[in-house]
């Protein structure tokens, strides 16, 4: 069936592999890719799909709401993936505002723009909105996050997604709009912004530099291969009931000592280093304030419904990752330059 979708912040880290994903397996779908290319944003992401007949790119910003009436006017969206977002926790505790005003009134931007195009007639219209699993809060020991699961938010970032998915589904009761939501745990693979922790020390392994750890190294999180996202978005775009909630989580439980521990031991071997090389290069630094202690997510509800489950293992997955960061190196050197070194000097010096 012929579809316009707009999938925002797509030349983003998990964004752009929904657009790849979307523009070659779906060919009747025409993809607009919504990106304000701020820091994280990088066309390069999506260079291999950038000619494809069904996919234009629209650079934009959500917190425009004139832009987004008229985007949504003028292409006639009949589904939205929403993506974009600040989710740096770091970035949120320097600068909480960013978060407010890209999350929450970036979002509610966005459900206005897509209520006055339709005018409450929603017939096969849908609005995804992609979540994160800090939205729960903090685990103890043992327990995982469901669907059903309190909001707690610890940090700026994770109350700006809590209140979206407030927002979101506010639209849904209020005025009837088509919603579905995911929530997701921490994500890895090829493209992500060097400000997170697998790319960022795979990075410094490289060029020799330390590699930082909060606290003790014991916070513990889910991880999830970010092209097993990208096809259970796929998944619940096209066969969720409207209004529906799902946790997607890798299974995947490591604390951040023993992820970076096998981590230093694959860069070791690919990089045909010592045994034990790169670990020397661990430095414990300050703790990061309201950090949470552990973050679980139970997919059980995706995987019986939908028939989704990841299909790599951390290790297979993370051995990928590596490989694709290693292979592709002009592209690190690219975004690990000019303001991004400020960046890290600020966070981690």
């Amino acid at each position: 069936m012929k579809k316009n979708i707009l999938i925002t912040g797509g030349a983003g880290f998990i964004g752009s592999h929904v657009v790849r994903l979307f523009v070659n397996k779906y060919p009747d779908y025409h993809i607009y890719n919504l990106d304000s290319l701020t820091y994280a944003g990088n066309l390069e992401n999506i260079k291999d799909i950038e000619k494809a007949p069904n996919y234009t790119f629209l650079k934009a910003d959500i917190k425009d709401i004139n832009q987004m009436n008229t985007l949504f006017k003028t292409h006639q969206f009949d589904a939205v993936i929403h993506l974009a977002a600040e989710s740096h926790v770091d970035r949120s505790i320097k600068d909480p505002n960013a978060f407010i005003e890209t999350n929450v009134l970036g979002t509610a931007n966005l459900l206005n723009a897509f209520r006055n195009t339709w005018q409450d007639n929603y017939t096969d219209k849908l609005f995804y909105h992609v979540s994160t699993d800090e939205v729960y809060g903090s685990l103890g020991k043992t327990g995982l996050f469901e669907e059903t699961t309190s909001y707690d938010p610890q940090s700026p970032y994770a109350a700006s997604k809590a209140s979206s998915d407030h927002m979101v589904r506010s639209f849904g009761n209020t005025y009837g709009l088509p919603f579905v939501i995911s929530n997701c745990s921490n994500n890895y693979g090829a493209n992500q912004f060097p400000e997170k922790l697998i790319p960022l020390f795979i990075n410094n392994i490289q060029n020799g530099k330390a590699l930082p750890v909060y606290g003790d190294g014991q916070y513990t999180r889910d991880w999830l291969f970010v092209d097993d996202h990208a096809k259970a978005i796929d998944t619940i775009f096209h066969q969720s009931e409207l209004g529906e909630t799902y946790n997607i989580g890798g299974f995947n439980e490591w604390t951040n000592l023993d992820l970076i521990k096998i981590l230093c031991e694959l860069m070791d071997e690919k990089l045909q280093k010592p045994k034990g090389d790169s670990a020397k290069l661990i430095t414990y630094v300050k703790d990061r304030a309201g950090h949470d202690r552990r973050y679980a997510i139970d997919a059980t509800k995706l995987n019986k419904d939908l028939g989704w489950y990841p299909s790599v293992t951390f290790e297979e997955g993370l051995s990928k990752t590596i490989d694709w960061y290693l292979e592709n190196t002009k592209w690190l050197d690219n975004v690990t330059s000019g303001s991004y070194q400020d960046y890290y000097k600020k966070m981690y010096s």
